[in-house]
């Protein structure tokens, strides 16, 4: 049977509520696919959660990763592209903890491309009406990290790859800001899966930034 490893995040840096963490939750309740779904919610630790995917891959053997966390201030679905070897908090993580300029995976590459249809993902989503951008940066935090970690752990074919959520509109810290319906983020991570789980090809389609 083909196996799914979704995860997602704990609530940190002060928040009560991590849509990425509730979201999963809720496919994992909903779920109907013909797929083994495993899911996780990770801690916000830099240790810990890249201890726990590379356990959860060792484990399952999934034939998809697929990690969520919430990027506040972004008002799209972010399907990330490049994860890199770089740990450099801005905030310590719910451990205390605050690397610099410290490695993901000492000896590995500089950074590894997502395996997942990033392009094919975005089109998907706008497609379900859900504002989605392909993201060239998943920056330096937990959330790159465990990206980085899951692309390191799970061997080819299997196909790893992260996402990016706004606040849900419901748990926002403010009335202004950026967000998306909880109802919507949950979509949008069950699209992300059956996209992963198809056989087509990636997009060759324009996506790149100039800045």
């Amino acid at each position: 049977m083909t196996t799914v490893l979704l995860t997602g995040f704990e609530p940190f840096g002060g928040d009560s509520f991590n849509p990425s963490g509730a979201a999963v939750g809720q496919v994992a309740a909903s779920w109907t696919g013909s797929a083994e779904l495993v899911v996780d919610v990770l801690p916000v630790a830099f240790a810990g959660a890249a201890n726990r995917m590379r356990e959860l891959i060792a484990r399952h053997s999934p034939d998809v990763v697929l990690a969520a966390g919430l990027a506040g201030g972004r008002t799209a679905v972010g399907v990330e592209r490049i994860a890199v070897n770089l740990l450099d908090a801005r905030i310590p993580d719910n451990d205390g903890e605050q690397p610099v300029d410290e490695p993901s995976t000492p000896g590995a590459p500089a950074a590894r491309f997502a395996s997942l249809p990033v392009k094919r993902i975005v089109q998907e989503l706008g497609g379900a009406g859900i504002p989605a951008e392909l993201s060239h940066s998943a920056g330096t935090y937990v959330c790159n990290h465990v990206f980085f970690t899951a692309l390191d752990a799970a061997p080819a074919p299997s196909r790893s790859g992260f996402v990016h959520v706004p606040w849900s509109r419901e748990h926002a810290p403010t009335a202004d800001a950026a967000s998306l319906p909880f109802a919507d983020i949950v979509q949008a991570i069950g699209i992300v899966i059956d996209a992963s789980l198809s056989d087509e090809d990636d997009l060759r389609l324009p996506g790149g930034a100039v800045h």
